[in-house]
């Protein structure tokens, strides 16, 4: 059985944005198959299917330029399209040629321009900074080294701590870095001091990494994970400072674990993830050792997925 978690307050910065509070869900079922406490936080009701709005939002009101242009995998591109729409400003979103075609599709839909760009050719960086220059009235606006990305993504670190939980752990999705480090600055500005969890895909371990070393490390290439939000070369260096002073640990998740949490999502939270949005799940089956007997919070981060792709990796391993 799933339950709704009880009596969640809306803190008043939360308020300034057009947001839709978090959604805590206990999911009994899966508490008790890996004996951990798990809350599962999702964003997957959000504006757009992520949490992506809410930094979308926070850029595209708080700048002065009538257009904004940013590089995106697919949920901040839409989820800027989606604020540019609401503001009357224009957007320009530069996406790998492999996003999913869902994203691709909702990006168009709020009537954004999408460039696609061959990753293997040229990064999504490189064909950024040509837009850019063809742009120069234009906000470039990361996904996630930016300030306002972190103060919007910070509203879900001040709904997690106003809810009052007591939780031992909160476990985040990792990609650049832009949501793990606004929800650490909204929790420790509440003078919550949970401990924080990165999850990220292994063959993407940049974020692990960079924790482990003491500093800034990045891939050679976008890696080739399911988990498509998190195909990143680097943590932003906003992130990372926040990251290296508040993250006790960033996990590396193997693409088996990806998938075979999203499969328990659906059967036992009944919640549509994409792979990134799993990744925090993922971190409890694999590392399920290190948080057993515990209260855990599990950031979805999103629920954006193609559905062929959704359909295939639901059945992927089934026999019955």
């Amino acid at each position: 059985m799933t339950e709704m978690a009880a009596d969640l307050a809306v803190p008043e910065v939360a308020l300034r944005l057009p947001v839709i509070p978090v959604t805590l869900i206990a999911p009994r079922a899966l508490t008790e198959q890996l004996a951990i406490n798990i809350t599962v936080a999702t964003e997957t009701f959000q504006h757009t299917g992520s949490f992506k709005f809410r930094a979308a939002y926070n850029v595209a009101s708080n700048v002065p330029q009538q257009k904004v242009i940013t590089a995106s995998s697919g949920n901040f591109g839409q989820a800027l399209a989606y604020a540019c729409k609401l503001l009357n400003k224009r957007c320009v979103v530069v996406m790998p040629a492999t996003s999913a075609k869902i994203k691709i599709a909702a990006v168009r839909s709020h009537g954004a321009t999408v460039d696609l760009v061959d990753t293997k050719v040229k990064s999504r960086a490189a064909r950024l900074a040509e837009v850019a220059a063809d742009n120069p009235d234009a906000y470039v606006a990361s996904a996630y080294d930016d300030d306002l990305v972190i103060e919007g993504n910070s509203t879900l670190g001040t709904e997690l701590a106003a809810s009052a939980q007591a939780w031992n752990s909160i476990v985040v999705p990792v990609g650049g870095g832009g949501l793990i480090s606004g929800i650490a600055q909204g929790l420790r500005r509440a003078a919550d001091a949970t401990e924080i969890f990165g999850a990220e895909p292994a063959l993407g371990n940049d974020a692990a990494r960079s924790l482990h070393s003491g500093e800034l490390v990045k891939n050679t290439s976008e890696p080739a994970t399911i988990a498509d939000g998190a195909r990143t070369l680097s943590l932003g260096q906003r992130n990372w400072e926040i990251i290296r002073r508040e993250v006790s640990d960033i996990l590396e998740i193997s693409e088996e674990a990806i998938a075979d949490s999203l499969r328990l999502l659906f059967r036992y939270a009944n919640l549509k993830v994409e792979p990134t949005g799993a990744l925090s799940i993922a971190a409890l089956i694999q590392y399920r050792e290190r948080f057993i007997g515990q209260k855990v919070c599990c950031v979805v981060s999103g629920g954006n997925v193609d559905p062929s792709r959704y359909a295939q990796l639901l059945t992927q391993g089934e026999t019955d």
